[in-house]
């Protein structure tokens, strides 16, 4: 599976509508570079299957990701077949047969968007049947594994509530679980180093339907932005102040990327929401880096312990990278990303010192160390 670095991000949608990246650009009807082309086109597969509730949306997200590949430098298989009477997909869009066949077969994708895909599953009877049945979610795994990119749009969290890996896979274990009427509300954009938020401002004001998730998914992911409940009537089932609703994170060998956003028709004509979805889905294609790449503390803690439990690294090197992650961790919540920063520097510093170089041990460990600096000096 390719890898790209600094592709086109500007496009249009259709001939009309502009979807700025970096900077806002004049309308036009080509696409527009603010960087280096990428290499060559990737390809990306929407899946909008349902056999549960269908959203009006799916129709509307696909006709918008197509036109983004378009302008942007990728191709667009869909897989929605008719399921049921009352869902009846996109008969004219849908390839012919499923595409989770095989790992290998998946892997002509470099990532591949889950689009509102509800399977019925949160009644979590083990008997009903999952989006994907049994061969295809083997496949789906398998193509994660080897380095296959995941994008999910709104209720692609409700969806296979009854396979543990896919919850972890969208997200630390953050499943839908309600949501109020929709209202408008504010998003607080926590990090907005990331391709798909660096251009929104502090907050991020729009109409949407927003969802409340079975847990935080926060431990587990790097939260994007959060939802600012006493901007909205929650309802009932609020989360109180740690509401995430857009995240990133690298799972297994994947790069996956959720926004809850998009259960309106009109998202999918919002420019600064494309441009939050164009982003999403050209990171986790690794079309695209930015901000880290998504590392978090967790992922280089657990590498850190990983490496010594294998003996590739010594119990001295382990303790010292600790000591310096710790001490950048908690500079990074109080909101000193510059001296966070420094601490990483010194934890790459131990790296140098106590890991054997031209180790894969080394450039494993190094690199995660030196994703989290990038990602806290572009926070600073």
């Amino acid at each position: 599976m390719k890898r790209y670095i600094n592709p086109t991000l500007l496009g249009v949608l259709g001939a009309a509508l502009v979807v700025p990246a970096l900077a806002m650009a004049p309308a036009q009807a080509e696409p527009v570079s603010t960087g280096a082309e990428a290499v060559e086109d990737y390809d990306v597969l929407v899946v909008g299957k349902t056999t549960g509730f269908r959203h009006s949306s799916i129709d509307e997200a696909t006709t918008a990701i197509i036109a983004l590949g378009e302008a942007n430098g990728f191709t667009v298989d869909v897989w929605d077949p008719p399921t049921t009477p009352r869902n009846q997909g996109q008969p004219e869009r849908t390839l012919p047969s499923t595409p989770f066949t095989t790992a290998a077969d998946l892997a002509k994708y470099e990532t591949i968007v889950f689009v509102s895909t509800v399977d019925g599953t949160n009644n979590l009877d083990p008997a009903k049947p999952t989006l994907l049945d049994e061969g295809e979610l083997k496949a789906f795994q398998g193509y994660i594994r080897a380095g296959g990119g995941f994008a999910g749009v709104h209720a692609a969290t409700d969806s296979m509530h009854t396979i543990p890996w896919y919850s972890e896979l969208t997200g630390g274990g953050a499943r839908f679980v309600s949501h109020p009427a929709q209202q408008t509300a504010v998003q607080v954009v926590e990090d907005g180093t990331h391709p798909s938020t660096e251009h929104l401002s502090e907050t991020w004001t729009r109409f949407d339907e927003w969802y409340n998730f079975t847990q935080s998914p926060r431990d587990a992911v790097r939260v994007l932005t959060n939802l600012d409940e006493g901007t909205y009537n929650p309802g009932g089932n609020a989360m109180g102040a740690d509401h995430p609703l857009s995240w990133c994170h690298n799972f297994e060998s994947a790069r996956s990327w959720y926004t809850a956003g998009g259960h309106t028709e009109a998202s999918y004509t919002d420019p600064v929401f494309l441009e939050h979805l164009l982003g999403g889905i050209a990171w986790s294609a690794g079309a695209v880096s930015g901000g880290g790449d998504c590392v978090t503390w967790g992922e280089v803690e657990t590498l850190t312990a990983g490496l010594l439990a294998e003996g590739d690294i010594s119990a001295k090197a382990a303790t010292q990278v600790a000591k310096q992650l710790e001490k950048a961790k908690e500079f990074a919540e109080a909101g000193l990303h510059a001296d966070s920063a420094a601490k990483l520097n010194a934890a790459a510093a131990q790296v140098y010192a106590h890991v054997e170089r031209d180790s894969e041990a080394y450039d494993q460990l190094l690199e995660k160390v030196e994703d989290l600096q990038v990602w806290q000096s572009e926070l600073d």
